[in-house]
């Protein structure tokens, strides 16, 4: 019997009559998802509101909203998906929503920014609810559960980010920042209200097993000082190198103890599945990647060439409102890309689809690096690299969940997810380090932007990682091969 064919049995387990409805189901798991990565990618256009009304000195306090975002969402990602496995998808996804709330709650009561600070690590571990759908919408739809719950997150999650810059640019246009975490608030307790009224409160799905807290809070500790080294390593220097070190040393030790455990955070059956590690891998690279080209266009779109001198001039002077309009073509092809794997992924040909999905983000990312200087430019690289980079979640998500029962839908859940923030987190500090490597200034204050060339080599580098998935999973297809010719022999 094939994987997928077990795994196609295994979801047949769940009795029929615990079957929620289906539409509703699918309702609440794309709100959550739309939700939560329109929150990630809302504060974008909002951070000049943020610093001016705030008065921060620097833009370098300004990046500690996406660092405590990012801590947030490390410990989320770890935590919440295998909550559910034990306590039930009902209590993780309530919980996660509620976390949202309060976190929008902190900051639109206390309207200052260490409350907002607060309000923001709040909301990064409730962010987790994006793909906490991966888990109930595969226990409770059955028989090709996994097949929609990836395309609900996959599409779910292009709909999101362009949402989130659309609406970031209307919000600075007609809203304060105060009235916008009401808002937020308010959008996010009736997702909660719609978790516990909607989702099924079904037995847990894993009856026996435990978490491990020491596993939990050792991993939690690692991912988060390397995720603090990538978001404010530019800012802290050579400094940044203590908690690099202390998080990679802390992650070998840490997979070293956990391949004992009997209470392992994540089954070492699973990421010895055939292409599981490889697929984590790759989701990061493609998560690295969404997030470089995201930076970069924002970025680049934004800046008023008249501001500049004629020598250092570039840019295309667009509002934070148009800026997310050009997305659009992402998210159309975020549709597309996620409703077209489903079959060749479920009939084993896993490999050439993220090979397929990383050439196509690499077409994408070259023409930008060629040509980015005119707004279609964008709306043709943004449809690519949409198209590519749903293919590869779809491709990545689909086979971490075939490798395990359904009642380790979570814990698989949360190892891709893992994956997901730590990629994300590489990609941003990556183009971040390329914008400063060389600065013009912009006359008449005392601002900075990026040299024009960079924004090139930013596109390259972040074609470099499309293409660094192809060798991943070459490599692993040639691992897995000579270990089963040994075996045979």
């Amino acid at each position: 019997m094939t994987q997928t064919q077990a795994a196609a049995g295994r979801r047949g387990s769940t009795t029929a009559d615990h079957r929620p409805n289906r539409v509703t189901l699918i309702g609440i798991g794309a709100l959550l998802v739309v939700l939560t990565n329109a929150v990630i990618f809302i504060l974008p256009p909002l951070l000049p509101v943020i610093q001016a009304q705030y008065g921060l000195a620097t833009v370098a306090e300004t990046t500690w909203l996406y660092t405590v975002l990012t801590l947030g969402g490390g410990a989320g990602f770890i935590l919440l998906p295998r909550l559910a496995d034990l306590y039930g998808d009902r209590n993780a996804n309530v919980a996660a929503a509620a976390f949202l709330t309060v976190g929008a709650l902190v900051p639109a009561v206390g309207d200052s920014y260490p409350t907002l600070l607060v309000g923001c690590s709040l909301m990064g571990f409730g962010g987790a609810a994006q793909v906490l759908p991966l888990g109930f919408l595969r226990r409770g739809l059955g028989e090709g559960g996994i097949a929609v719950a990836v395309g609900v997150l996959v599409i779910g999650t292009g709909v999101g980010i362009v949402a989130g810059m659309i609406g970031g640019g209307l919000i600075v246009q007609s809203l304060s920042l105060q009235s916008f975490f009401v808002v937020l608030t308010a959008v996010s307790a009736v997702a909660t209200l719609a978790s516990y009224v909607l989702i099924p409160h079904l037995p847990p799905a894993e009856r026996s097993g435990r978490i491990g807290a020491l596993g939990t809070v050792w991993m939690i500790a690692w991912v988060a000082a390397i995720l603090l080294t990538l978001t404010q390593g530019l800012v802290w220097g050579n400094a940044a190198l203590i908690p690099l070190v202390l998080g990679v040393v802390g992650g070998v030790a840490w997979f070293r103890v956990e391949r004992r455990s009997t209470t392992a955070v994540f089954d070492v059956a699973l990421m010895k599945a055939p292409l599981v590690t490889a697929s984590c891998i790759c989701i990061a690279l493609f998560a690295a990647v969404n997030s470089a080209f995201l930076l970069l266009v924002s970025t680049y779109a934004q800046i008023i060439p008249e501001a500049l001198r004629p020598g250092d001039a570039y840019g295309l002077g667009l509002t934070a409102l148009e800026t997310g309009w050009l997305m659009l073509p992402f998210a159309v092809t975020f549709v597309i890309g996620g409703a077209i794997v489903d079959r060749p992924v479920n009939n084993g040909r896993v490999v050439p689809v993220f090979v397929i999905g990383a050439l196509i983000t690499a077409a994408g990312l070259a023409w930008l690096a060629l040509a980015h200087d005119r707004q279609w430019h964008y709306l043709v690289g943004a449809a690519v690299i949409g198209l590519g980079c749903s293919i590869g979640y779809a491709a990545g998500f689909t086979l971490v969940q075939l490798a395990v029962r359904e009642e380790k839908a979570g814990m698989a859940t949360g190892a891709a997810g893992t994956c997901l923030a730590v990629g994300f987190a590489f990609g941003t500090a990556l183009v971040s380090a390329d914008l400063s490597a060389s600065l013009v200034p912009v006359p008449g204050t005392t601002l900075e932007v990026a040299a024009e060339s960079l924004y090139g080599v930013g596109y390259c580098v972040a074609g470099g990682l499309a293409l660094a998935i192809v060798l991943t999973v070459l490599i692993s297809t040639a691992r897995t091969r000579r270990r089963t010719g040994r075996v045979a022999a």
